[in-house]
């Protein structure tokens, strides 16, 4: 035996427990709603902001970075995955989504945000060791540890291949969109790498709250009392809140006066109700009327004129919204569930028909950024022959002289010119209209008949229209 004396052993660090952050974990638990269950970021972040408000934990500020984190993770996913991928020693795909969820988040924080790097790192093992374990904390300690060896331009050398030999991978990588997603919006857009770029990067950004003052009901002078409320750019019923805010504070919108509604939807209706009729103008139709948005806008147009609305809509949950959304309309009304491709009208019932029919809704990605990851290029073709169907319903349900609009919010073309196109090569008793000139002072609408908005050119979602009528 050694006649060395043992050397005392260190007292063992006493467990720590580890610290609850209310902000990032709600954050995660919005983010797992959004992988789990398919949810929406702007359907799931307001109640659980709502009820962290109620139980006291939250003040604005704590509302506004929980916004960001979740919103900024979504957005930027596809590059942060690029970034977590070189730092781990596995594929993505062998990453338990919950780990992946709080490395996006730090990742985000790191990359995306002025939050310090030594804050973002601790945070974010926090987090993890709260909804993990501390274990997989571990783990994420030691990727975040790598991505904050870089900033996010020094990430983006080393994991975009260079725009000189695959543009479309390095416009994915860089601008954080699917590659099937980059090549469909620029050949819908046209021209060279300076106009796809703003086109991803305006996707990117937070969108301005838009709000509608219903005619009848509202007017943008009441709307402009709120804080930060300036005009519209296009819409004279529009009013935006450059802040951003909760618009059920809005009492008008809380009374259901007016609502929440992006410009570029606003124009669609507003193009509708102001094309040039041969005849009567006194029965409208929304044939794809849910959530309700443009149906209380044309019913409230309507209504100023005279005509009747009928807001049709086949889900009869999606119906009961219309019905809210319509409920307090100053002229006479009727919301009904019921299929647009099979319609229980008399054909040429109508003298103005919408149909903003079902898409990908690849032109909302700023205000749905996760459902750039969620649509597959399988999703078109599904698509496709409703999209027919129901615009040549709106058509046999216009009378002849009368003007039905069809709308979709996607830029792609195989949601918007090839299915005019494809119904207008089966019917004779059908004509294009100009657009353009029912979207007055709004620059850049393209060579027509049909108009394609886009947010980085116009500040609205990527909202199509073309308007058709029926001739004989």
């Amino acid at each position: 035996m050694s006649d060395q004396p043992r050397r005392p052993r260190k007292p063992a660090k006493p467990y720590r427990r580890p610290q609850k952050d209310p902000v990032r974990i709600l954050a995660f638990e919005a983010l797992r709603a959004v992988d789990e269950r398919d949810a929406y970021a702007n359907l799931v972040l307001p109640p659980l902001l709502r009820k962290a408000r109620e139980k006291g934990d939250f003040d604005a500020r704590d509302a506004a970075l929980a916004t960001e984190l979740v919103y900024g993770t979504l957005r930027r996913q596809g590059t942060y995955d690029a970034v977590i991928s070189a730092c781990v020693d596995r594929p993505l795909r062998e990453v338990d989504p919950p780990v992946l969820d709080v490395l996006s988040l730090g990742a985000h924080q790191l990359l995306g945000t002025r939050i310090p790097t030594h804050a973002a790192v601790s945070a974010s093992v926090e987090l993890a060791r709260v909804v993990l374990g501390d274990g997989r904390a571990k783990f994420v300690n030691a990727v975040l540890r790598k991505v904050a060896q870089d900033d996010l331009d020094g990430w983006l050398e080393k994991v975009a291949p260079p725009y000189e030999e695959d543009p479309e991978d390095h416009l994915a990588v860089v601008h954080s969109h699917p590659r099937w997603v980059v090549s469909a919006l620029w050949d819908s857009l046209g021209g060279g790498r300076a106009g796809i770029e703003d086109l991803l990067e305006a996707d990117n950004e937070r969108p301005e709250v838009t709000l509608v003052a219903r005619p009848g009901r509202s007017t943008t002078e009441e709307l402009l009392r709120e804080d930060a409320a300036v005009p519209g750019r296009w819409s004279p019923y529009a009013v935006r809140l450059t802040e951003g805010g909760e618009p059920g504070a809005v009492e008008a919108v809380r009374e259901g006066r007016a609502g929440v509604q992006d410009e570029g939807s606003q124009l669609v209706a507003l193009a509708l109700a102001g094309a040039p009729l041969e005849g009567p103008d006194e029965k409208w139709l929304d044939g794809c009327a849910g959530p309700g948005g443009k149906a209380a806008l044309l019913a409230a147009l309507a209504a100023e004129r005279g005509a009747v609305l009928l807001a049709s809509e086949k889900q009869p949950h999606r119906a009961g919204l219309v019905a809210k959304a319509l409920a307090g309309n100053p002229g006479p009304y009727q919301v009904i569930a019921a299929d647009g491709t099979r319609p229980p009208w008399r054909p040429g019932s109508f003298d103005r028909v919408l149909v903003d029919v079902p898409c990908t809704g690849l032109g909302a990605l700023r205000r749905r950024p996760e459902a750039r990851w969620r649509r597959r290029p399988q999703d078109l073709e599904n698509f496709a022959p409703l999209q027919r169907a129901l615009l040549r319903g709106a058509l046999d349900s216009v009378r002849v002289g009368g003007v039905v609009g069809y709308a979709t919010c996607s830029p792609h073309l195989a949601e918007t010119r090839a299915v005019v196109e494809d119904v207008l090569k089966q019917r004779r008793d059908t004509e294009l209209l100009d657009a353009r000139p029912l979207l007055p002072g709004i620059p850049a609408l393209g060579e027509g008949p049909d108009v394609q908005l886009w947010p980085h050119l116009h500040g609205t979602d990527a909202m199509y229209l073309a308007l058709l009528r029926r001739t004989g």
